[in-house]
């Protein structure tokens, strides 16, 4: 399918003529027909001698119904530009056309109707003249007169042949369908119709509205129920538990999770020089018109500061509207739709600049450089796809980032001598990451984590490693006779510094004050085993030739290790079967 949206001038002919193309009745509304005017958006389809179909978004030309000819024009590829011949160019053929060259169509179709009131030749070159001007270009024309025929048969084949030339749409592209109505059907519920411009959209699936979760009931287009609408369509959605009243025209249909809900965003202005333009005006993109305030950035750069949140993506057009003076001073490209605060001194002057490099396209690096850190889910809800998954990093913030997490494992080493390796999370707080993984991703030998600390090699203070060796050297006379507390104190070693001990392998801690060498456990399992089994605590402890204050903690080490078990009447055994 393919939909073109009509524009140009009040009374210009354009719902007479797709009522002669399609056979379809576009004014909806008793009103529109009873002045012979369209008020609101209509819609109508026809067959081309293609075989494809065409579906019109026929919108009104009166000058206080621009805002809903802008809800039709926003989200279609392609227009139809509708000139009188017996009235030529008038103001709303230039508005309309200001709209279209705002939102930057680049496919359009000139008709110049009621040819058989006028010669069409001169409305013909001078509509030619200012299409030519916009993003449109030089554009086909076909002369034709509702009312006769002629030229009708011309204007389906020139209709085939702009649809042949519009870019196939991405159908694997997250869903954005604006509103344009929303109605309630007795025993269906909530159905809203929009343009499906780029995605698939089926039915019993779940989508975003203003933010929450909804569920797509059902699918018609084109007047039939479908499972699958692929883009570009024109489609009508049944929600399921959606009130009328929490959906309007302006409103977006989005899959979830896939685009950024802001209403702040840095764009690029083409027409009138950004000093120029009002401090308020109104945005309008897909069907939503939405107020804004407009902060100036630099000569063809502004902030955007929208009245409410809007489903947009890096790369997007819209254009803007002064409402005051009734006119179209520009359009614009949606550049950044996360952007900086601009709190510090220079900061709008330095963000002006950093805005003159960027067009709105994708550029993973470019906003890389620019965030220097972001998540990959992050940076597709702007619009922008992003290789693999996770955290994405700067390279030279990457560098910047190893340099600054050695230096601070050493200065953590250098503050807790005794308990040199530092959390993982007290370098991720330090770093001001988000997630410990980057802490993880960042290390360099040799750096590695153990058991949640960051190990960097550091040697145990010199003082430290002479009491420990003391400690050592004791054990290896009498491997199971633990020094006592007041040795241990005169050593000036405390929990802390056994602890580092016991970290570094010097020392197995087998209970608070109670250290051995670290072979202990095989070396007392060895002499348990060559006792008659079952054994006794004391028998145990004489085998060891320790005291109760060693046996009791050393036995429970064996029994959680399941070196020896425990049995019923209080003895013990080495034998696992037992």
């Amino acid at each position: 399918m393919w939909v073109i949206a009509t524009a140009g001038h009040v009374d210009h002919g354009k719902s007479t003529l797709v009522r002669a193309l399609t056979g379809m009745e576009p004014d909806r509304w008793a009103e529109e027909r009873r002045r012979g005017m369209t008020i609101d958006l209509g819609f109508a389809w026809t067959r081309l001698p293609s075989g494809a179909t065409v579906a019109f978004v026929d919108v009104p030309g009166h000058e206080r119904f621009v805002p809903n000819m802008l809800a039709g024009v926003g989200p279609v590829p392609a227009a139809m530009l509708v000139v009188a011949a017996d009235e030529g160019w008038k103001p709303q053929s230039a508005e309309h056309l200001a709209a279209l060259d705002a939102l930057g169509v680049p496919h359009a179709l000139l008709v110049v109707s009621r040819a058989d009131l006028a010669d069409p030749e001169p409305a013909t070159r001078q509509a030619l003249a200012q299409l030519a001007k916009t993003s449109a270009g030089d554009v086909e024309a076909v002369a034709v007169s509702a009312v006769t025929g002629a030229g009708l048969d011309e204007l389906r084949a020139a209709l085939d042949r702009l649809g042949a030339a519009l870019p196939r749409p991405e159908l694997d592209a997250p869903v954005r369908l604006w509103v344009d109505r929303s109605f309630t059907i007795r025993g269906s519920g909530t159905v809203v119709t929009g343009t499906l411009g780029a995605g698939r959209l089926a039915a019993e699936t779940d989508l975003e509205l203003n933010g929450a979760a909804v569920h797509v009931r059902g699918l018609q287009s084109l007047g039939e129920p479908v499972s699958t609408v692929d883009a570009v369509a024109r489609v009508a959605v049944n929600l399921r538990g959606v009130e009328r009243s929490a959906v309007a025209r302006g409103d977006a249909l989005v899959s979830p999770g896939r685009f950024v809900f802001t209403d702040l965003v840095d764009v690029r202005v083409h027409g009138e020089p950004v000093a120029g333009l009002p401090a308020s005006v109104v945005l309008h993109i897909g069907s939503a018109a939405v107020p804004a305030r407009v902060r100036p950035l630099g000569t063809d750069t502004a902030r955007l500061r929208l009245d409410r949140a809007l489903p947009l993506h890096a790369g997007d057009r819209a254009l803007l509207r002064d409402p005051g003076l009734h006119r179209v001073p520009g359009g614009v490209t949606v550049l950044d739709v996360a952007p900086p605060e601009l709190r510090r001194r220079g900061a709008a002057a330095a963000r002006a600049l950093e805005l003159s490099t960027m067009d709105g396209r994708p550029d993973v690096a470019g906003e890389l450089r620019r965030r220097r850190l972001v998540h990959a889910g992050e940076l597709a809800r702007m619009g922008i796809p992003a290789p693999g998954a996770g955290w994405l990093l700067d390279p030279g913030y990457e560098a910047e980032l190893r340099t600054r997490l050695a230096s601070e494992v050493r200065r953590y080493a250098e503050a807790h001598p005794v308990d040199p390796d530092p959390p993982v999370d007290a370098i991720r707080r330090r770093l001001d990451l988000p997630d410990r993984a980057l802490v993880e991703r960042l290390l360099t030998p040799p750096l590695t984590i153990h058991n949640g600390r960051i190990g960097a090699g550091q040697r145990l203070p010199e003082r430290l490693r002479r009491a420990i060796d003391a400690v050592r050297a004791g054990l290896a006379e009498a491997p199971f006779v633990a020094p006592e507390s007041d040795r241990l104190a005169a050593l000036g070693l405390g929990p802390k510094e056994l602890g580092a001990a016991a970290k570094a392998g010097l020392l197995l801690r087998v209970a608070d004050g109670i250290v051995l060498l670290p072979g202990a456990v095989e070396a007392a399992v060895e002499r348990l085993a060559a006792l008659p089994q079952p054994f006794t605590l004391s028998e145990a402890r004489q085998a060891l030739g320790t005291t109760r204050r060693v046996a009791v903690p050393l036995l429970e080490l064996l029994h959680r290790r399941g070196a020896t078990r425990r049995l019923p009447d209080g003895r013990h055994t080495t034998d696992a079967g037992a």
